[in-house]
């Protein structure tokens, strides 16, 4: 089974680029973050056609996720909030059932500038999201976590990493706080698959960074236990980073048996 992260950054605006990745690339689950589209807005029909169905949670501006399934894979909505605030109405996450897989996209906060009101959020968010997934091993069952976690966790993720030591994407606290995620008991599938190796899943549009692959890797995947075993491979569409009118993100996919 192949299952896909991708940061479409705008649904609608770029619904072209990502019917023709989907259309190449052939996921069986895909997860969508930075919908930009309120919930009447996303684009149904379009993704049904491309032989899809769709679980969202939009939102107009900056947020949304969706959870993409092919037709005929049974999925069903578990949640769309996180929990822990019920004052926090932001669409950053979404849990499905798929085919026996309990399917967590979400889209952590970017934090930036930070020392500030939009890091303190962040710092919080991700610790809701700690306690949800300190939950979900308890059941035992599989789950992936995997979206934009908007974290480079380690210098290796990230080029030039002097530049980035005040963002909010790299500082200290975020980096512990994804360190403390992990150390549950997730295991973060390109790091298992390549320990060592400069992967990117990010370049800005500025200074030429997809060109001098100047990027970061911000996308990640996270298992339970009873997926570990089940890893077969893992790679970034880099390429899409490039067609024209593309997000600055690339999809990101993991092979998993199905068995």
């Amino acid at each position: 089974m192949k299952i896909a992260t991708y940061n479409v950054n705008g649904v609608n605006g770029r619904l072209p680029v990502l019917l023709r990745w989907l259309g190449e690339a052939k996921p069986d689950i895909i997860c969508l973050q930075e919908l930009k589209a309120p919930q009447e807005k996303f684009p149904e029909a379009e993704i049904n056609k491309a032989g899809y169905n769709a679980i969202w949670h939009g939102q107009k501006q900056w947020n949304g996720v969706a959870i993409l399934s092919k037709t005929g894979l049974k999925a069903e909505e578990v949640g769309r909030a996180l929990p822990g605030d019920a004052e926090d109405v932001q669409s950053r996450y979404l849990e499905a059932m798929v085919e026996g897989i309990l399917i967590c996209c979400l889209y952590l906060p970017n934090g930036n500038p930070a020392p500030g009101p939009k890091f303190d959020y962040k710092l919080k968010w991700f610790q809701r999201l700690t306690n949800r997934a300190k939950a979900l091993l308890e059941f035992k069952i599989p789950v992936i976590l995997l979206g934009d976690f908007n974290v480079m966790p380690t210098e290796l993720d990230v080029y030039k990493p002097e530049r980035w030591v005040k963002d909010a994407l790299f500082r200290p606290e975020v980096r512990e706080a994804f360190h403390n995620l992990v150390a549950q008991g997730w295991t973060d599938a390109i790091r298992k698959l390549y320990p060592n190796e400069k992967i990117y899943t990010f370049w800005d549009y500025f200074r030429n960074a997809y060109g001098r692959d100047a990027g970061l890797r911000i996308d990640h995947f996270l298992l339970s236990p009873q997926l570990v075993d089940k890893l077969k491979n893992a790679k970034v569409d880099r390429h899409v980073r490039g067609w024209e009118k593309t997000s600055d993100h690339a999809p990101v996919w993991i092979e998993i048996d199905s068995k």
